[in-house]
């Protein structure tokens, strides 16, 4: 006899995931993929900076100008007081890190066999993907060609998106899928490009442009990569770790001020000079091909001179290590204090009193929206990276682990995901910026094969496990001179069946090299991806030709 199971109650947006086949949530990466965590909101330092951030007296008279050292520490006078900077600098650039591991093909992006999305897979792969029979895509049917990329045409994410951004952004976009293998719910997947983008900018120009007027790299989880899923730890630099931010509050951190608008009072930045002089040192470094010259000598009198930072049996390099961690220290002083003189005043980074995102008659959030925690530290974010406070940023959403028998949980949470990518093509639009966006998960999963009616669930198929074998990035940019060219929409292939081929792309199988993917598709945008391997001399993508292959962009 069949008994006919009755689909699984929907959750709530926000409502944690119970798993009876995955154990009890413990760590911090387990509750927020669950659901049970969002990210939290602080700033974040290296562990060592607090122990030598003291204040003390001076003498006013030995300290070292700013402008002194502004050049040792690459800080350049933002035009126009700041906030051009991703308008007129390198592409600003932001992941959204579903943790979980959430579908993002099939019944979201359209990824296809070799050559193209529209060289679709069999009926059963998109069966696995979560599309019943009577909704697969063809060249005439269920597919939309909005964002450039072919989205299945009742993809949830596309209905976020749709949500927050007018037809007349969107058509200023492209997209790439790029199908790859991924871990399952672990934080271990290195799928976050910050790191690579930010190094990359150094082939832009020489001395390199200012990608962040405040911070480089800014992230809503207090780990190395900035968010859920990992950095590749070949290119991880501990100068340029990410400050976490996830409110308003943490944005307005940044800059202090003693008033809503205007710069510091000099009394606060000679405050803040004096604490870098009486840690670091008042000698400015003379600077030999745009790179200061380090040595003991700048350090002399201060409270690091006494300390030795790093030890290790080869002396040379240890002695070298020390002085390059002693001038890190020294620049986030001369920052804080160039900061405070240049900035204007916590208003300027607050997306609170932004009334293009929030608080106007035609905001991108309404009043409602904004007592969601996601949002508002979409809001952070999106506030410092497309208004270049900030050169790149990661936003982490939770409980993408779904998989919980209906569909209708997987489509709330997908389009809250596509609310978020909205808001920020709108806001991109609205600030006349581009913006590179890339959605990464930890792993995916697979469908039940059986239609959830309820209203939520759309008709569609539910999600029954998790499987590493659908798993994929998605880039989408969006450009203020028109629709970005794209010679493809698809780096890697699927299999008929709906898996990843893997073997169709270097990074279809080798998580670490989706980022060196995503990192060369950026640096085309900005014009330079022949110098990629300059950028990368470790890189695992191969020779020019092979790279070409990989690069969908070009300049915009």
């Amino acid at each position: 006899m069949y008994i006919l199971k009755k689909t699984p109650r929907a959750h709530g947006l926000h409502e944690p995931f119970k798993h009876e086949n995955h154990p009890r949530p413990v760590t911090r990466r387990e509750l927020i993929g669950a659901g049970f965590l969002s990210g939290g909101a602080m700033v974040m330092a290296p562990a060592w900076l607090g122990a030598l951030l003291r204040s003390g007296n001076a003498d006013a008279a030995a300290l070292t100008t700013l402008q002194a050292q502004q050049a040792e520490c690459a800080l350049q006078t933002p035009a126009n007081g700041g906030g051009t900077l991703g308008s007129t600098g390198p592409v600003p650039f932001i992941t959204i890190d579903l943790a979980g591991g959430a579908n993002l093909m099939g019944s979201e992006a359209i990824a296809g066999m070799a050559g193209s999305p529209t060289n679709f897979i069999s009926t059963a792969g998109f069966s696995k993907l979560g599309v019943p029979g009577d909704m697969v895509p063809t060249s005439t049917a269920f597919i939309d060609m909005s964002l450039g990329l072919p989205f299945h045409a009742d993809s949830a994410i596309l209905r976020g998106i749709k949500s927050k951004a007018p037809a007349t952004a969107l058509a200023n976009v492209n997209g790439l899928v790029i199908p790859a293998i991924s871990q399952n719910d672990t934080n271990s997947n290195p799928l976050n490009a910050m790191y690579l983008i930010a190094k990359a900018v150094s082939q832009i120009a020489t001395p390199a442009p200012v990608y962040g007027q405040y911070a480089t790299l800014v992230g809503t989880n207090a780990t190395t990569s900035g968010g859920n899923s990992a950095a590749p730890a070949a290119f991880v630099d501990a100068t340029l770790q990410p400050t976490r931010i996830a409110s308003s509050t943490d944005n307005v951190a940044l800059v202090g001020g003693s008033g809503a608008t205007g710069a510091a009072s000099q009394l606060s930045v000679d405050v803040q000079q004096a604490q870098g002089a009486i840690s670091t040192g008042t000698q400015a470094a003379t600077m030999a091909n745009n790179k200061p010259v380090l040595a003991s000598s700048l350090y002399t009198g201060s409270q690091v001179a006494s300390n030795t930072f790093v030890t290790g049996t080869d002396g040379t390099a240890a002695a070298a290590a020390d002085l390059a961690l002693k001038e890190q220290l020294r620049c986030a002083y001369v920052k804080t204090a160039f900061t405070s003189a240049n900035s204007k005043g916590p208003d300027s980074v607050n997306p609170d009193k932004d009334m293009l995102i929030v608080g106007g008659t035609n905001s991108i959030f309404t009043a409602t929206d904004y007592t969601d925690n996601d949002l508002k530290k979409t809001a952070a974010i999106m506030k410092l990276v497309i208004n270049g406070y900030a050169g790149a940023g990661t936003i982490v959403l939770g409980g993408y682990d779904y998989h919980s028998g209906n569909r209708a949980d997987g489509e709330t949470k997908n389009q809250h995901a596509g609310v978020v990518i909205g808001a920020i093509i709108a806001y991109a639009a609205l600030a006349n910026t581009p913006v590179m966006i890339n959605i990464i998960s930890d792993g995916s999963l697979t469908s039940t094969g059986k239609a959830d009616t309820t209203t939520a669930g759309r008709n569609k198929l539910g999600w029954q496990g998790d499987s590493q074998q659908v798993a994929a990035s998605v880039v989408l940019v969006y450009s203020p001179k028109g629709r970005p060219a794209a010679t493809v929409n698809q780096i890697g292939s699927l299999n008929a069946d709906g898996t990843v081929n893997a073997t169709s792309s270097p990074g279809a199988n080798a998580p670490n090299l989706v980022p060196q993917i995503v990192a060369l598709n950026w640096m085309a945008l900005n014009g330079v991806n022949a110098a990629f391997q300059t950028a990368f001399p470790t890189q695992g993508l191969g020779a020019a030709t092979a790279q070409a292959a990989l690069t969908a962009f070009s300049k915009i």
